[in-house]
């Protein structure tokens, strides 16, 4: 749980995640780490993921309704950090970028996180028929559209201790770099989201223009692993400035 003095910014549910894990060399990822934060691995191993959901029901402070913002997609391609404080191992996300299709969603997390969000069209379709489930997220760059997508079948599972799937869905934390050099840190509480095993999942497009050349051709390879989690109800506390250890 989060310290008492935090205060909600933002509650929302997210859910039907598309969960898209790639190996990257850590090299591609030095000039994001933010100060006062290291690289976090799984197994040895640095991943990023390209992650798409639906953002429903939003509301500030956890109670204020944006109106005609209440519901719209998000996809966002981060990676992994840990931070060290007071003896407590705080394991975050980083976003190299957030794409969302709403001006002033992207305009309040710039505000207010620094974070590096960028207003787009979308759309998605989410398809569930029997046992199977299907998830697609699309976004406009240009005149031509990226696609992530995942298929799965059965029942949702409980990630098991020490999975890859946990270790992706079970970082509590979000670090913002700043342009001054600082980093903001804030809490993101949830309960842990069961999850599919994807039979099928792929990034199609070229998002050169979002992720830079290099990170465009990795989430363009064969992932690593795939899955879609069902999500939850999701609060975000507001952020503060850490410094350096």
């Amino acid at each position: 749980m989060p310290p008492s003095r935090e205060r909600v910014f933002l509650s929302a549910h997210w859910l039907d995640l598309v969960i898209v894990n790639y190996e990257v060399e850590p090299s591609l990822l030095k000039n994001y780490v933010p100060n006062g934060t290291e690289l976090d691995s799984f197994k040895g191993k640095a991943m990023i993921s390209l992650v798409g959901f639906r953002f429903l029901r939003t509301r500030l402070f956890g109670v204020l309704p944006i109106p005609f913002h209440s519901d719209f997609d998000e996809v966002n391609l981060r990676f992994y950090v840990r931070r060290r404080h007071l003896g407590e191992d705080r394991r975050g996300v980083v976003f190299i970028r957030e794409i969302v299709p709403k001006r002033a969603v992207a305009y309040i997390a710039r505000a207010v996180y620094g974070e590096k969000y960028s207003r787009v069209p979308m759309r998605h379709s989410i398809v569930t028929n029997g046992n199977r489930k299907s998830a697609e997220y699309e976004w406009r760059l240009g005149h031509e559209w990226c696609k992530l997508h995942a298929q799965a079948e059965g029942d949702p599972m409980t990630p098991g201790e020490g999975s890859l799937e946990q270790f992706i869905t079970e970082h509590y934390w979000g670090y913002s770099a700043q342009r001054d050099g600082g980093c903001v840190e804030y809490h993101v509480a949830h309960d842990p989201w069961r999850v599919w095993a994807a039979t099928g999942a792929a990034f199609e497009g070229d998002a050169t223009a979002l992720y830079g050349s290099a990170l465009a051709e990795v989430i363009r390879t064969v992932p690593h692993s795939a899955f879609i989690a069902e999500g939850s109800p999701v609060l975000v506390y507001r952020g503060v400035r850490i410094r350096e250890t």
